[in-house]
């Protein structure tokens, strides 16, 4: 059966996860993407064809005009919408498109939440650098189908959101932005996977981030599982999207007992937090999430593990600059801990600070049975480890 795997810049989801388990499942793979010679580099084995992935149209005829698909599919935050489209046209499993629009869209997120009374947030929309607005302040700035808390920054007022409103729009012209109250609480993850019949929560983590007023995610641990009438509100709210299918990461914060949603990516959780998950669980969870794309129902159980306890850390740049010298890729145990680091800059690569992901520079996956053995193994090996940046 012929899968199309729709994507932009290779990922270690992709490469390490789904190709993977793509190959496990007997699946002939072509990847869609407008970056093809970064995945023929990166994958040498698959079939790769140049498409213009974000235009549902020209992804529809690269697969009408080549092998007849047996599934779509894609990991991407931006290529969601498109995937679906695609998917129906075939006639095949996936996501309801709406479903993935209301997602990736954040004003239409909110719209569709309030309509359903599940959750009201104070927004608005903004094209153009703001004038002065009566908003409820502090609130935040945030491109509309942004990710990555990329260009996401908290304001105090109405000068400093004229300020980083026109910012960013001098970097990112033609963006919409939306402005929405900033909500209080701590920040956590929800992530489920369902085939529309089913729906399995595989737990969450509780994300750590850097100082205010950006939101750089620094550190995420682990949580079984949360407090059931958190998970209910959150599903509730899931439920008035119309999320349901294949792999979805939620982001939400609480506070004072109440769940509210601060984004939906449509997709399984990144940043390598999908890799410790499928071994933290002990679930083959990449085939889970293909198979649901197939056709094929969940099992009533995914038969989870309940013992285990991790967190996944990224060492991050704090000034912009040459990466000169950094920890190379490094796996092993300690006290029972099993620990994964990978680079994510290459030493001699220059870069700005972003204030995003994009700064980090690598990331440490720890798994153990208890939580403080976890943490204090994970400390100590980013305590010895070395990052220098030249100016």
């Amino acid at each position: 059966m012929r899968m199309y795997l729709l994507a932009l810049n290779p990922t270690d989801s992709v490469t390490e996860g789904f190709l993977p388990a793509a190959a496990r499942l007997g699946l002939d793979v072509t990847v869609l993407t407008d970056q093809p010679g970064a995945h023929r580099r990166t994958c040498p084995d698959i079939e790769v064809l140049e498409c213009d992935v974000r235009d549902f149209r020209d992804v529809v005829a690269r697969m009408s005009g080549r092998h007849r698909p047996g599934a779509v599919f894609t990991n991407s935050d931006h290529l969601q919408t498109q995937a679906a489209l695609a998917a129906a046209y075939f006639g095949l499993p996936g996501k309801d498109w709406r479903a993935t629009l209301r997602c990736k869209d954040k004003a239409e997120m909110r719209r569709r939440l309030a309509a359903a009374g599940v959750d009201t947030v104070w927004s608005a929309e903004l094209t153009e650098p703001a004038a002065p607005l009566d908003a409820p302040y502090p609130c935040v700035v945030k491109p509309r189908e942004g990710v990555a808390s990329e260009d996401v920054v908290l304001v105090d007022g109405p000068e400093d959101l004229v300020t980083r409103t026109k910012e960013i729009l001098e970097r990112r012209p033609g963006t919409v932005l939306v402005v929405e109250e900033y909500l209080p609480g701590e920040l956590h993850t929800l992530e489920t996977l369902g085939d529309g019949r089913v729906r399995h929560v595989l737990g969450g983590f509780r994300t750590e981030l850097s100082p205010p007023p950006y939101f750089v995610e620094e550190r995420l641990t682990f949580v079984p599982a949360h407090p059931e009438p958190v998970v209910a509100q959150v599903l509730g709210q899931l439920d008035a999207l119309g999320v349901g299918f294949g792999a979805c990461h939620t982001e939400f914060v609480v506070h004072q007992g109440r769940a509210r949603i601060i984004e939906v990516n449509y997709r399984a959780i990144g940043d390598q937090c999908d890799l410790l998950l499928a071994r933290l669980l002990g679930i083959p969870l990449f085939e889970l999430i293909l198979r649901t794309h197939l056709g094929e129902p969940l099992p009533a159980e995914p038969g989870v593990r309940q013992d285990g306890a991790a967190l996944v850390e990224y060492p991050c740049a704090d000034r912009a600059g040459t990466l000169t010298d950094a920890p190379d890729a490094t796996d092993l145990t300690v006290d029972g801990v099993r620990l994964t680091y990978r680079p994510l800059r290459a030493v001699g690569e220059r870069h700005e600070l972003y204030r995003t992901n994009r700064d980090y520079l690598g990331a440490l996956r720890a798994i153990g049975t208890d939580q403080e053995s976890v943490n204090r193994v994970a400390a100590g090996f980013l305590a010895s480890c070395r990052w220098e940046i030249q100016a």
